[in-house]
């Protein structure tokens, strides 16, 4: 598929990243010339030198001939720009990325009215993912399916825990609770799990169920399920308003520390609500002053990569019982990080990027299927994907224990009709199912790509 990508900053290298090892065909646009020489000097890519709401640069990386335009400039504004133009010159589809809180509720206006294919909020998104995790703060990652009827939750295996030294195949009998473990990453290893692997304490697992039986899981394990009461937040960019916003309507108590003065009158007049202190984030004597040894929750989200560690670093010392969630952009430094245990990692590039993929691999389906959701699991080891099956899939009316199914993919459970099937040998796939696949391979677009 031939691809632009206008604006090469953090979120636009994560979706050149991405999709350039994916096969496609891509031009990138940027005004910084040496943002273009770095971008094409790392990826097989073409670069122009240019403005992306520009004819003459639109023409110049062939927007005649292109399928998609991805507009992920820092300015809303450009980014709709280019994306209205690319509709004109071009006829192709655009995705805009578009962040503004100004915008947020008149996004559906301004998609029709353009044309847009989609819109992308990074910060919306990471903010999203981290509400989600305070509200079940045992789990360090969740993903939903389904609408949110099905759930995958990563957790880490506390020492002398009932899991420690249990057998798959023995879990049925032992937890009683419907949930699939589809992956689990021991060391740097990470494998899609027979009914015959033991578990072990420290493993990180991943398992699918729906809410409730994920619920019940947890308890009958003996992992806490409750929500958090109140959460701390150093920085108070975007990312910060959006999530406070969320929390605050979950009637989570909500306490930001916010350095810039200006910042701190806009966050006190757009949030009410909740609490806003003007000071530095990572001054130790303010934090303690402000209650870090009793938080519920812990979330550093400064532009900076190395105050939030560190800062989180200083939170899991003085609560060790606190719900840490730490934001990063570079996922490099990611091993280093785990070492330290600091709980739930959040890259909001990299959730951009996962919505990019997934719009591209819908947009190449065959006629079975579409890639619904996709999610990277386990440090970007394995992918988790659900497919809405149509007429024509090669998969349906066959029973799962007789699909010639491709070393390392798992289907993981089914949704029919808004009931999540638990899939078994005898489980089939039908017109209409939504079906989550759990896979180390990389690239399936279409439902027909698990089979060998």
């Amino acid at each position: 598929m031939r691809i632009i990508v206008v604006g090469c900053g953090k979120v636009g290298m994560a979706i050149v990243e991405r999709l350039s090892t994916e096969g496609h065909d891509i031009a990138v646009i940027d005004t910084d010339s040496k943002v273009i020489a770095d971008v094409t000097d790392n990826f097989d890519v073409m670069g122009i030198v240019g403005n992306g709401a520009s004819y003459s640069t639109l023409s110049d990386a062939g927007i005649e001939d292109t399928n998609l335009l991805i507009a992920a400039t820092d300015s809303d504004e450009l980014n709709l720009l280019c994306c209205l133009f690319a509709r004109k010159a071009g006829d192709c589809r655009t995705i805009a990325r578009v962040r503004s809180p100004l915008y947020r509720g008149e996004i559906g206006f301004i998609k029709d009215e353009l044309g847009l294919s989609m819109t992308i909020n990074p910060e919306y998104a990471a903010a999203t993912e981290i509400s989600r995790l305070l509200r079940f703060p045992s789990a360090i990652k969740i993903d939903t399916f389904g609408k949110g009827r099905v759930e995958l939750l990563q957790f880490v295996i506390p020492e002398g825990s009932l899991l420690d030294h249990l057998a798959l195949q023995d879990m049925p009998g032992r937890v009683k609770s419907e949930v699939l473990v589809c992956a689990v990453q021991r060391g740097n290893d990470v494998v899609i799990p027979n009914g015959a692997y033991v578990l072990q304490a420290g493993d990180t697992i991943s398992i699918v169920a729906s809410p409730v039986h994920a619920r019940n899981f947890f308890s009958r394990i003996g992992v806490d399920t409750h929500r958090v009461g109140n959460a701390m937040i150093v920085g108070g960019g975007t990312i910060a308003y959006y999530l406070a916003k969320q929390l605050i309507n979950y009637g989570i108590d909500v306490k930001i520390l916010e350095k810039d003065l200006h910042r701190c009158e806009e966050l006190s007049d757009l949030l009410p609500e909740a609490i806003i202190i003007n000071g530095d984030g990572t001054d130790q004597d303010l934090l303690r002053e402000e209650g870090i040894e009793t938080c519920d929750a812990f979330v550093t989200l400064t532009g900076i990569d190395e105050e939030n560690i560190f800062v989180s670093m200083f939170a899991q010392q003085s609560n060790p019982g606190v719900k840490i969630i730490t934001k990063t952009n570079r996922i490099s430094i990611d091993n280093i990080i785990d070492k330290f245990n600091l709980g739930s990692m959040i890259h909001p590039k990299n959730i951009t990027a996962e919505y990019i993929v997934r719009y591209v691999r819908a947009m190449q389906n065959s006629i079975g299927s579409n890639v619904e959701t996709l999610y990277n699991i386990v440090e970007n080891k394995a992918e988790a994907l659900e497919f809405t099956v149509h007429e024509g899939a090669k998969v349906t009316g066959t029973p799962l224990s007789d699909l010639k199914l491709k070393d390392n993919v798992l289907i993981a459970g089914i949704l029919r009709h808004n009931r999540f099937i638990l899939p078994v040998g005898q489980t089939t796939i039908e017109v209409g199912d939504s079906v989550i696949i759990v896979t180390t391979h990389r690239g399936f677009g279409d439902i027909g790509d698990i089979l060998r």
